[in-house]
């Protein structure tokens, strides 16, 4: 028992450390009103394991600390980004997965970031959206695609 809760804290550590460190190394992508957060890519992991809805709270938490937009960013993205983790939990398949990081992301991320950039809101909802579209959909459900081919799935146990 005591040995899946670490396994469950280490794998969920793994993930948060890999989408901040990623987020941080392309920050000149990652930050702001137009943004393509390669890291996003992950969201679809809690498809497969669901240490990723911490791990990826606690990742876009790090990140956005980093990232210097202040307590919106900090605290408004980690928590838009932990409902969608747990709500692509709860998906079956990875095109309906990719769907909460990327509206949730597009209208609430867009909601601060309109007014912190001074743009008009839907001009934001377009870029996050895309952005989000490209990690999430462009990237992220390959990745589900070659985790279930390679077998890597039992790397990741629900």
């Amino acid at each position: 028992m005591l040995m899946n809760k670490v396994r469950y804290l280490a794998r969920a550590a793994v993930i948060a450390a890999v989408y901040a460190s990623v987020t941080y190394i392309l920050k000149p992508i990652s930050y702001g009103p137009i943004q393509v957060r390669i890291s996003e890519s992950l969201t679809i992991l809690p498809m497969l394991e669901s240490s990723a809805v911490p791990g990826l709270f606690v990742g876009c938490f790090l990140a956005n600390m980093l990232g210097g937009l202040g307590p919106w960013d900090i605290y408004g993205g980690s928590l838009i980004t932990l409902v969608a983790a747990y709500i692509t939990s709860k998906t079956r398949s990875p095109f309906f997965g990719a769907l909460p990081p990327v509206l949730l992301n597009a209208f609430g991320v867009s909601y601060y970031l309109s007014f912190l950039y001074d743009m008009p809101y839907w001009m934001t909802v377009l870029y996050i959206g895309a952005g989000e579209f490209i990690a999430v959909a462009g990237l992220g459900i390959p990745l589900y695609y070659f985790v279930k081919r390679k077998g890597l799935e039992r790397f990741f146990k629900k």
